[in-house]
């Protein structure tokens, strides 16, 4: 019996005792007092409302539910009177071995071995779709992430969002989401004009502008900027020989860093610029609108957008004095722009620089008649550190000041960076300990997890060799107690991925994913799939075969939702 049965199960006996006591039929047989009989509202209750959880204490149960407590109030009743009907009900289910009350109304649910069991079968046979759901079918999102500046190569704060919006954009997906990566290429502004004159003072051999970029890779762009170049650079002016390392030079700096991102496992549906906002007109009609709904005025010249009245701090330039557009302007433009693309919700990733742009982004939001926190969501990240020795590591020797997607990467791997930035939660400061994760131990939670993976792998070779196959499946005969933790642990899969996805915390899989390679190797260590010596091949090491499979598969969707290698043989 799958959670999502019995929640169905539950959902029904809950649904049968509200209609029940609406219509005035309870039985006066259990001593409730005339006011708990009374006509109740419509409690208008959904499946989602009837949730089961996994008890601490597995001495408690497989599953206990609380919705006693939830109902009790509306309905006027005891809530352990209430939990005592419903646990009569579950017991009548088939599956269902003992339903105890606890507490002030908690229900503990025991299933029968082959009911709990059963799960094994039905993992394996649904194969990479376990775990998915259905949270968000259809719905459009838009999430934008990385969208760094391409006036150098990625750091670390980019690479987190790389791995952790990349990783989110794939449980959003399970979920049922039409999903669009996109990525914000700034094209536009003054950064990328100084990044224009650190690449033309190292052609001419002249010191880095006090304000430019250093590092290597500016005379590295400087020197390809030279050979794509089809005419005598020398000869141009100075402001024509800033335009071509501008335009040559953006270009091949955006080009490395989606190929960087490539062999990260990182790509994106969607690279849109800024320059695009200005150029078709998107930020006109982005004001127009604002005008029609009453929240564009002028004042000194120049135009505005009162985002005082959605609860922002002071009212916002849109269009300067001069003509010249203010930063807000392209946030309309292009936030506009999504919705007119038909995106429902819209989801940025930004750096912890940027918090205190929340408030005015979502008084933006607010103005153009939309809900804030649904139609548009911001995600703020915490900073990244890599230590090594115990110390931090501070520069790039590419990119001179800053530290890198490569180094993060040459130092321990696409999987262990990715699995390693994704981990923990992107609210919180992170630091990266090199030493740790490039070890292959199981001191190194990546390899923990895939060294599990392979292990399942491996168990089902040497079942093959060893005459084990799935011919045969009597769940009823899983009852050591490893066995009850570990399909414990793999119902809860559909869950974590649900969660997951609606609080946009893509670490909750990675966290699970090591839960479930821990109830493995301990399985493993006291559970035999293949038999010792001369003993015959029984029913018992084909259904843990079953296990053994639905565990890899577990474990190996759950490294793609983090878009990390789930290998065979390690």
């Amino acid at each position: 019996m799958t959670p999502a049965e019995l929640s169905q199960s539950l959902f029904e006996l809950v649904t049968t005792l509200v209609e029940r006591r609406r219509a005035g039929a309870s039985d006066d047989s259990r001593g409730e007092s005339d006011e708990a009989n009374a006509p109740v509202p419509d409690l208008a209750l959904a499946l989602s409302d009837v949730t089961l959880e996994r008890p601490k204490n597995r001495d408690h149960g497989d599953w206990a539910s609380s919705i006693s407590m939830k109902i009790a109030k509306p309905l006027r009743a005891n809530p352990r009177d209430i939990a005592t009907q419903l646990a009569e009900g579950l017991q009548e289910i088939d599956g269902v071995a003992s339903v105890e009350v606890a507490g002030p109304g908690f229900i503990n649910i025991r299933l029968e071995a082959a009911a709990a069991g059963a799960l094994a079968k039905t993992i394996v046979e649904s194969g990479s779709d376990y775990g998915n759901g259905h949270l968000y079918d259809g719905l459009k999102i838009n999430l934008e992430f990385v969208s760094a500046n391409p006036t150098g190569p990625i750091h670390m704060g980019g690479v987190r969002w790389a791995a952790v919006g990349d990783s989110l954009a794939r449980v959003l997906k399970a979920e049922g989401a039409d999903v669009t990566r996109e990525y914000y290429f700034n094209d536009h502004g003054s950064q990328i004009d100084r990044f224009a004159r650190s690449v033309l003072a190292s052609y001419l051999g002249e010191p880095t502008p006090d304000d430019g970029y250093g590092g290597a890779y500016i005379a590295d762009i400087a020197r390809k900027v030279v050979d794509i170049y089809d005419g005598d650079l020398a000869a141009l002016p100075r402001d024509e020989q800033q335009e071509v390392f501008r335009s040559i030079g953006v270009d091949l700096m955006f080009t490395e860093i989606k190929e960087k991102l490539h062999g990260f496992g990182v790509d994106f549906d969607v690279y849109f610029h800024e320059d695009s906002l200005h150029e078709s007109g998107a930020v006109g009609r982005a004001v127009e609108r604002l005008r029609e709904q009453g929240h564009i005025f002028e004042a000194e010249g120049a135009i505005w957008l009162r985002t005082t009245t959605f609860g922002d701090d002071r009212d916002r330039v849109v269009i300067r004095s001069n003509g010249e557009p203010a930063y807000i302007s392209g946030d309309i433009g292009y936030y506009l722009d999504k919705r007119e693309r038909g995106f429902e919700q819209n989801l940025i990733m930004l750096g912890a620089d940027h918090h205190g742009y929340i408030g005015r982004m979502m008084a933006m939001v607010e103005a153009f008649g939309d809900e804030p926190g649904v139609n548009l969501q911001i995600l703020i990240g915490q900073m990244v550190n890599l230590v090594r020795d115990g110390e931090p590591v501070r520069m790039s020797k590419r990119a001179g000041t800053i530290v890198t997607l490569d180094d993060l990467v040459d130092a321990v791997g696409v999987d262990a960076g990715r699995y390693a930035l994704v981990r923990s939660s992107s609210d919180s400061q992170l630091d990266i300990d090199l030493d740790l994760w490039g070890k292959r131990t199981n001191d190194n939670p990546v390899f923990y997890v895939q060294y599990a993976h392979a292990r399942t792998c491996s168990v089902a070779r040497n079942s093959a060799a060893s005459g084990v196959d799935r011919s045969a499946f009597a769940p009823e005969l899983l009852t050591h107690d490893t066995e009850s933790a570990l399909l414990g642990v793999l119902q809860e899969f559909p869950r974590v991925v649900a969660q997951a996805a609606e609080l946009r915390e893509p670490h909750r899989v990675a966290r699970y994913v090591e839960e479930v390679a821990g109830y493995y190797h301990r399985w493993y260590d006291n559970c035999r799939v293949i038999p010792l010596g001369d003993e015959p091949v029984t029913d018992l090491h084909r259904t843990r075969l079953w296990l053994n499979d639905a565990t890899g598969q577990v474990v190996r969707n759950g490294l793609g939702l983090l878009g990390v290698s789930a290998p065979e043989r390690m």
